[in-house]
């Protein structure tokens, strides 16, 4: 299966888990010139930030090695471009990661930070 086929099926798993917890979707796939942001949403007057990684083995890895700090930045980067965009610098703000490791779902929150990446 190609890999971005893959990555949609993924994505529409970690959207339907989070609206099954009561969060909104915003947008999907927000683009910039720094990278993409696969899911947006928002609960509590918080916009969320989340991105999805799936993998059939950790040989590799697990889905949160694969957010290393260059794809922080690139994620931070994309995240402040929407916010600029849509006006939400006064918002409250969250990046969480949404990994399968096979088939089963982890899902961490409060994973990327701009102190963490050096901003």
């Amino acid at each position: 299966m190609h890999n971005r086929r893959k990555g949609d099926i993924y994505e529409t798993k970690a959207l339907e888990f989070l609206e099954s917890r009561g969060y909104k979707l915003i947008k999907k796939n927000f683009r910039s010139k720094y990278g993409e942001i696969d899911i947006i949403v928002e609960k509590d007057d918080i916009t969320i930030f989340v991105e999805v990684k799936y993998r059939k083995s950790d040989i590799f890895g697990s889905g949160i090695d694969a957010v290393n700090t260059r794809k922080q930045r690139r994620i931070y980067l994309t995240a402040m471009k929407y916010i600029q965009e849509e006006n939400l610098k006064d918002s409250e703000v969250r990046f969480d990661l949404i990994s399968f490791n096979r088939e089963e779902l982890i899902w961490n929150r409060n994973v990327i930070w701009g102190d963490n990446i050096g901003f």
